[in-house]
Protein backbone atom coordinates (compact mmCIF):
# COMPACT_ATOMS: atom_id res chain seq x y z
CA UNK A 1 0.00 0.00 0.00
CA UNK A 2 1.06 3.59 -0.54
CA UNK A 3 0.23 6.96 0.91
CA UNK A 4 -1.19 9.30 -1.70
CA UNK A 5 -0.85 13.11 -1.70
CA UNK A 6 -4.11 14.85 -0.76
CA UNK A 7 -5.02 17.77 -3.00
CA UNK A 8 -6.02 20.98 -1.24
CA UNK A 9 -8.70 23.38 -2.43
CA UNK A 10 -8.82 25.42 -4.47
CA UNK A 11 -7.70 23.05 -7.22
CA UNK A 12 -9.44 22.43 -10.56
CA UNK A 13 -9.52 18.64 -10.14
CA UNK A 14 -11.73 19.07 -7.07
CA UNK A 15 -14.31 20.83 -9.25
CA UNK A 16 -14.33 18.14 -11.98
CA UNK A 17 -16.99 15.46 -12.47
CA UNK A 18 -15.36 12.04 -12.09
CA UNK A 19 -15.54 9.29 -14.69
CA UNK A 20 -17.44 6.07 -13.92
CA UNK A 21 -15.54 2.91 -13.09
CA UNK A 22 -15.78 0.41 -15.95
CA UNK A 23 -14.72 -2.67 -13.98
CA UNK A 24 -13.42 -3.56 -10.55
CA UNK A 25 -9.97 -5.08 -11.01
CA UNK A 26 -6.76 -5.42 -9.02
CA UNK A 27 -5.62 -1.88 -9.87
CA UNK A 28 -8.91 -0.43 -8.60
CA UNK A 29 -8.71 -2.50 -5.41
CA UNK A 30 -5.14 -1.20 -4.96
CA UNK A 31 -6.41 2.36 -5.37
CA UNK A 32 -9.10 1.70 -2.75
CA UNK A 33 -6.51 0.25 -0.34
CA UNK A 34 -4.14 3.19 -0.92
CA UNK A 35 -7.00 5.63 -0.38
CA UNK A 36 -7.95 3.93 2.90
CA UNK A 37 -4.35 4.06 4.12
CA UNK A 38 -4.13 7.74 3.14
CA UNK A 39 -7.47 8.51 4.84
CA UNK A 40 -6.45 6.79 8.10
CA UNK A 41 -3.06 8.53 8.13
CA UNK A 42 -4.55 12.00 7.50
CA UNK A 43 -6.67 11.21 9.73
CA UNK A 44 -10.16 11.33 8.27
CA UNK A 45 -13.37 9.33 7.95
CA UNK A 46 -13.83 9.58 4.18
CA UNK A 47 -11.87 10.19 1.01
CA UNK A 48 -12.83 10.48 -2.65
CA UNK A 49 -10.55 9.64 -5.59
CA UNK A 50 -10.44 13.26 -6.90
CA UNK A 51 -8.90 14.28 -3.57
CA UNK A 52 -5.85 12.18 -4.48
CA UNK A 53 -5.79 13.31 -8.10
CA UNK A 54 -7.69 10.38 -9.62
CA UNK A 55 -10.65 11.23 -11.83
CA UNK A 56 -12.67 8.07 -11.05
CA UNK A 57 -15.95 7.53 -9.17
CA UNK A 58 -14.39 5.85 -6.12
CA UNK A 59 -14.82 6.66 -2.44
CA UNK A 60 -13.72 5.09 0.83
CA UNK A 61 -15.09 5.66 4.32
CA UNK A 62 -14.80 4.44 7.88
CA UNK A 63 -17.13 6.09 10.40
CA UNK A 64 -16.91 3.24 12.92
CA UNK A 65 -15.76 3.82 16.43
CA UNK A 66 -14.31 1.36 18.91
CA UNK A 67 -17.14 -0.92 20.05
CA UNK A 68 -19.47 0.29 17.28
CA UNK A 69 -21.26 -2.66 15.67
CA UNK A 70 -23.79 -0.49 13.79
CA UNK A 71 -21.56 0.88 11.01
CA UNK A 72 -19.71 -1.42 8.60
CA UNK A 73 -16.03 -0.61 8.40
CA UNK A 74 -14.29 0.18 6.21
CA UNK A 75 -16.37 0.83 3.08
CA UNK A 76 -14.94 1.10 -0.43
CA UNK A 77 -17.37 2.07 -3.18
CA UNK A 78 -17.18 2.36 -6.95
CA UNK A 79 -19.83 4.35 -8.82
CA UNK A 80 -21.84 5.22 -5.69
CA UNK A 81 -25.09 7.06 -6.21
CA UNK A 82 -27.88 8.19 -3.92
CA UNK A 83 -31.06 6.45 -5.07
CA UNK A 84 -33.30 7.74 -2.28
CA UNK A 85 -33.08 10.50 0.31
CA UNK A 86 -35.41 11.41 3.14
CA UNK A 87 -37.43 14.60 3.19
CA UNK A 88 -36.12 15.19 6.71
CA UNK A 89 -32.81 16.99 6.90
CA UNK A 90 -30.15 17.37 9.53
CA UNK A 91 -27.35 19.87 10.10
CA UNK A 92 -23.85 18.56 10.81
CA UNK A 93 -20.54 20.33 11.14
CA UNK A 94 -18.42 19.12 8.24
CA UNK A 95 -14.75 19.29 7.48
CA UNK A 96 -12.68 17.93 4.62
CA UNK A 97 -9.17 16.59 4.09
CA UNK A 98 -8.91 18.90 1.06
CA UNK A 99 -9.79 21.89 3.26
CA UNK A 100 -7.78 21.10 6.41
CA UNK A 101 -8.85 22.83 9.62
CA UNK A 102 -11.89 24.38 7.91
CA UNK A 103 -15.38 23.52 9.19
CA UNK A 104 -18.94 24.65 8.55
CA UNK A 105 -22.45 23.52 9.34
CA UNK A 106 -24.09 21.87 6.32
CA UNK A 107 -27.70 20.77 5.95
CA UNK A 108 -28.25 17.46 4.16
CA UNK A 109 -30.93 14.76 3.99
CA UNK A 110 -30.96 12.86 7.28
CA UNK A 111 -31.23 9.42 5.65
CA UNK A 112 -30.13 8.10 2.25
CA UNK A 113 -30.02 4.87 0.29
CA UNK A 114 -26.91 4.42 -1.84
CA UNK A 115 -26.21 1.91 -4.59
CA UNK A 116 -22.59 1.09 -5.34
CA UNK A 117 -20.21 -1.57 -6.56
CA UNK A 118 -18.06 -3.10 -3.83
CA UNK A 119 -14.41 -4.10 -4.07
CA UNK A 120 -15.47 -7.56 -5.32
CA UNK A 121 -17.50 -6.11 -8.20
CA UNK A 122 -20.88 -6.83 -6.60
CA UNK A 123 -23.75 -4.34 -6.70
CA UNK A 124 -24.68 -3.36 -3.14
CA UNK A 125 -27.18 -1.12 -1.40
CA UNK A 126 -26.47 0.83 1.77
CA UNK A 127 -29.07 2.46 4.00
CA UNK A 128 -27.35 5.26 5.87
CA UNK A 129 -28.29 7.68 8.62
CA UNK A 130 -26.39 9.89 11.05
CA UNK A 131 -22.71 10.47 10.41
CA UNK A 132 -22.61 7.68 7.78
CA UNK A 133 -25.30 9.47 5.73
CA UNK A 134 -23.37 12.74 5.99
CA UNK A 135 -20.07 11.12 5.06
CA UNK A 136 -21.38 9.21 2.04
CA UNK A 137 -23.17 12.31 0.68
CA UNK A 138 -20.05 14.43 1.26
CA UNK A 139 -17.83 11.94 -0.59
CA UNK A 140 -20.28 11.48 -3.48
CA UNK A 141 -20.38 15.27 -3.80
CA UNK A 142 -16.61 15.17 -4.43
CA UNK A 143 -17.25 12.86 -7.41
CA UNK A 144 -19.48 15.57 -8.88
CA UNK A 145 -17.00 18.40 -8.27
CA UNK A 146 -18.88 19.71 -5.23
CA UNK A 147 -17.18 20.66 -1.95
CA UNK A 148 -18.95 21.04 1.39
CA UNK A 149 -18.34 24.79 1.15
CA UNK A 150 -20.57 24.84 -1.94
CA UNK A 151 -23.48 24.15 0.43
CA UNK A 152 -22.93 27.22 2.61
CA UNK A 153 -23.38 30.95 2.06
CA UNK A 154 -21.15 32.69 -0.47
CA UNK A 155 -19.71 34.90 2.28
CA UNK A 156 -18.61 31.95 4.45
CA UNK A 157 -17.40 29.99 1.40
CA UNK A 158 -15.27 32.89 0.16
CA UNK A 159 -13.75 33.38 3.63
CA UNK A 160 -12.78 29.70 3.81
CA UNK A 161 -11.39 29.63 0.27
CA UNK A 162 -9.31 32.76 0.89
CA UNK A 163 -7.84 31.07 3.97
CA UNK A 164 -7.12 27.96 1.88
CA UNK A 165 -5.28 29.98 -0.78
CA UNK A 166 -3.05 31.44 1.95
CA UNK A 167 -2.52 28.02 3.58
CA UNK A 168 -1.68 26.43 0.23
CA UNK A 169 0.81 29.19 -0.59
CA UNK A 170 2.44 28.81 2.82
CA UNK A 171 2.65 25.01 2.38
CA UNK A 172 4.11 25.40 -1.13
CA UNK A 173 6.65 27.96 0.09
CA UNK A 174 7.80 25.55 2.83
CA UNK A 175 8.15 22.65 0.40
CA UNK A 176 10.52 24.72 -1.75
CA UNK A 177 12.95 25.19 1.13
Amino acid sequence: MALLPIIWAPDPILKTTSKPVEAVDDSLRQLMDDMLETMYKAPGIGLAAPQVGVNRRVIVMDVSREGDDEHPAPLAMANPKVVWSSDASKVFEEGCLSLPDMFAEVERPADVKVEYIDRDGKLRTLDADGVLAVCVQHEIDHLDGVLFVDHISALKRNMILRKMVKAKKSRDDKSVL
